[in-house]
Formats: structure tokens, sequence, C-alpha cells
């Protein structure tokens, strides 16, 4: 349990921290309301936190993180609901000791995205177990969710209570006129980004950032926040180390602004960085913002107050174009001008997941040609693009969607050993390179393009 005797002290050592957090989210006014709703979470959950009492750095050239769905894996003589069980026996045989930490991306009930349309955040599936198999394999390793902060599903009890003027959800969404002018906001995806809607008080239009399935919630009402509190912290009661906050870079929204990175936003993750700090020291704090390198790193904030660890998204791209090309100038080059980061804080390396491989990173890396270069060598190797709107109503390419093992291979070759070559040989440089290797079970699997299945959806 969390070593914490006296909590009232503990809250009133930090209410000048969380009110200056307050005041510059939602002014003056709301800060002794917002204080008081801290309190009531921190007293609920700060005694049901694990404390595994770890000493030293958080991480180290020992650990590595195994990034993989719950249900990745099946046996036909077992029913569903013994997914969980079935990945912790694999692990157990097969990767034992080699991997230290586990992401199992979302394993809560969910309508789209593979996962990332929540219903219900304290819910584990019921195709793949429950809250006692993730406490389980929380024993065995420092194991990471997912809180999925910037949307939720249609079908949540939040937007159905929105749709029929019911608490709580009345409040939690972005309503605006269909008439707004938002060609300064940034995009993620060409799918609109608002949708409309009808409840019980005639039609409204939502925000919709990344599908009309996954609505945006409002985090100007201080309500939402301590929504997303209250999850994080039960996730924490349930023996989660690690918490990837989701598209956390669309989070705060506000009219003519381009809507990413808003200083709201930072200080949202500013927000739970101190509750992580002071709570539950132990957890680790991944900001998942797929842009390129200097907005990405601005979420270690100005001096180790904000993530722990960021993704290199610039990684996946860079490497699949060095080792395709045979010409390793710009990886070599950003490599060398990564510099230095905070103390305590760390690059998770990877070279895929659950996404495609993201090439806005590539942005201002490398030239023009050689990023059309990259978008044919997909296409000639039966991979397919995803494309984002620009503010213009142009497209651009946004993911290059093909398994990492696949991107390698040579186009009518029926010897795949250069094929295999190249992609040890990627996944040896992102092994090697300082900070957490991330290893997504389909390169662990050297999975291969299932196009059938891909063309079916």
């Amino acid at each position: 349990m969390s070593d914490i005797s006296n909590k009232d002290t503990v809250l009133v050592d930090l209410q000048n921290d969380f009110a200056a957090h307050f005041r510059k989210i939602y002014g003056r006014n709301k800060v002794d309301e917002c204080l008081n709703c801290t309190r009531e979470l921190i007293q609920k959950y700060a005694p049901e936190i694990p404390d595994p009492k770890r000493t030293g750095d958080k991480w180290t050239e020992k650990d590595s993180i195994l990034i993989t769905y719950g249900d990745v894996l099946r046996d036909k003589n077992r029913p569903d609901e013994e997914r969980l069980n079935i990945l912790e026996e694999f692990l157990d045989q097969y990767v034992a000791g080699s991997v230290s930490s586990l992401h199992i991306l979302p394993f809560f009930p969910s309508s789209s995205d593979a996962g990332f349309s929540v219903i219900d955040y304290k819910k584990v599936r019921e195709d793949l177990g429950t809250w006692r198999n993730i406490r389980q394999l929380a024993k065995k390793y420092r194991l990471m969710a997912d809180l999925v902060i910037n949307h939720t599903s249609r079908y949540s009890d939040w937007f159905q209570n929105f749709k029929q003027l019911k608490q709580p959800g009345r409040e939690y969404f972005i309503s605006v006129d269909p008439d707004l002018d938002i060609s300064s906001v940034t995009r993620p995806r060409n799918s609109p980004l608002l949708t409309p809607v009808q409840t019980d008080n005639g039609d409204r239009v939502v925000w919709t950032t990344f599908s009309e399935d996954q609505v945006d919630v409002d985090f100007r009402n201080p309500d939402v926040l301590f929504e997303y509190l209250d999850i994080f912290l039960f996730y924490l009661s349930q023996g989660i180390q690690i918490v990837r906050l989701d598209a956390i870079a669309y989070l705060w929204k506000k009219m003519g602004t381009p809507c990413i990175h808003l200083p709201e936003t930072h200080e949202v993750v500013k927000l739970f960085r101190t509750l992580v700090d002071e709570v539950a020291p132990h957890v680790t704090l991944v900001t998942e913002t797929n842009v390129p390198h200097k907005e990405n790193v601005s979420y270690f904030g100005s001096g180790n107050d904000e993530a722990h660890m960021v993704y290199q998204f610039s990684l996946p791209p860079l490497l699949l174009h060095a080792i395709l090309t045979e010409n390793t100038q710009y990886l070599t080059e950003w490599a060398s001008g990564l510099g230095d980061i905070p103390e305590g804080c760390y690059f998770m390396n990877f070279t895929a997941s659950h996404d495609g491989i993201g090439v806005r990173p590539l942005e201002g890396l490398v030239p023009d040609e050689e990023f059309e270069y990259m978008i044919q060598a997909v296409y000639k190797r039966e991979g397919f693009v995803s494309y984002k709107r620009n503010s213009d109503g142009s497209e651009s390419p946004y993911e290059l969607n093909i398994t990492y093992f696949d991107a390698f291979s040579e186009p009518g070759a029926d010897d795949d050993s250069a094929q295999v070559r190249r992609y040890l040989c990627s996944q040896a440089i992102m092994l090697a390179l300082k900070g957490v290797p991330g290893i997504y079970f389909h390169n662990l699997t050297a999975t291969r393009n299932n196009i059938n299945e891909a063309l079916s959806t």
C-alpha cells in the first residue's frame, strides 16, 4: 500500500502546487472547488495503490516493454474469456526474463478504432478476462495501460446522457455552430471534424477529432477533468504502473487556434505529474504525441515537470528509410542531434505499434523526394497509406500501413533472406539506442501483412 500515514498533511503540502495548476487551467474562482475534489480522490484511492518501493532509476538498460493487445493469442480449445490467461502463459513460456514491462493496449469495452473508442473505462472486456487477470499480470510485469483521454465512444453512458440531457454527461462534450470556421484546426485524420447528432433538445453538432464514433470530451468543464483523474487513480489502484496519455496533444480546444499543444493541455499534463510525484512516485507517465520531434519532446515540460517518457516517433520511418535506401545520412543526423533530455526522463524507442508508421515526424528531416520514395516503397510492397486533412483542404500522408517486417521485403523476390537481414538490423539498432525499447508483439513474431483482412475492413 502507499506509504501515506497522514493524508491531510500531504494535501496541505500539495495545496499550493495543485492550486497553481487549477488557477492556470480554470481561473481563480474554481480553485477551491477543484482542491476539494482532489482531496476526495486522494483520500479514496491513495491507500489502495500498491507500492513496489522501487529504488534507484525508474528505468535502466535492463528494461524493455512488450506492447500487445490482450486478444493477440487464441487457443481454439479454450473460451475467449481466458485470453489474458493465454497471454500470461505465453509470456511465462517465451519471454519471461527478457522483458520487464508489458503494455496491454486498450482492454476495455470499445466500439471502434481497435479499442480506442472506449465505452466503459472501468471494465475489462468480457472476452478477455477480468481485473483479477490485470492485477495478476501487474505482479509479474511493470504494467502499462492507456488512458484514452481526448475522446470517448458515442455509445458510452456519458454521451448517451448528453443526448438525453442527463447527468453525468450533459455538459461533457463540445457542441458548436455547424458553420464554425475550423480551417485553423490541426487534423490527424481526413474524416469530418464536426459530426451532427440528434438529442432530446434537437440537432447538435459535436467535435470528433478522430472519427464520428469518437466524440471529444470538453476539458473546459472541470467535472470532465475529475472524471479522468478518478479513472487514472483507479488504474493505479489495480496495480498499473505506467499510464499512456493517448492523443493528449489535442486535449484542449480553443476557437481560432490549431487546437493542438495548447498551454492548457500542457498544464493538465503537469497536474497529472504533480499527482503522480506525490501519491505514486513509482508510476511513469507517457505522452503519445505523433508529431515532429521538437513538438514531441515539449511534453517533457520546462524541467522534468510533465511526462517521464515520450515515444521516438521519428525513429520508425527514419530507420526504414535508412535501411531501404542504404543511406544513413538522415538517421545519423537526427540521432546525433537529439541532445540532452531532463534528468529522470526517457525516450521510448520503437519501430512498430498498433498504429501505422507515422510520417509527420519526418517533417524537416528528409527532403521531399526522399519522403515520396517512402510512400512509393510502401505501395510497391502491397501496403497502404492513410492521409490527414490540411488547413487548406488538401490531404497529405499521415501513416504508412504495413507491418514492419514486410516493409523490408524485396518486391518480386523469391528469396526473403535480404528481408530478414534488413529486419534484424532494424531491431538491433532500435534496441541499442539510448532509451527504453518498446517491442510490438508483431515485431517479436515478424508478422506478415494480412491483406485480405485489411481489404475487408
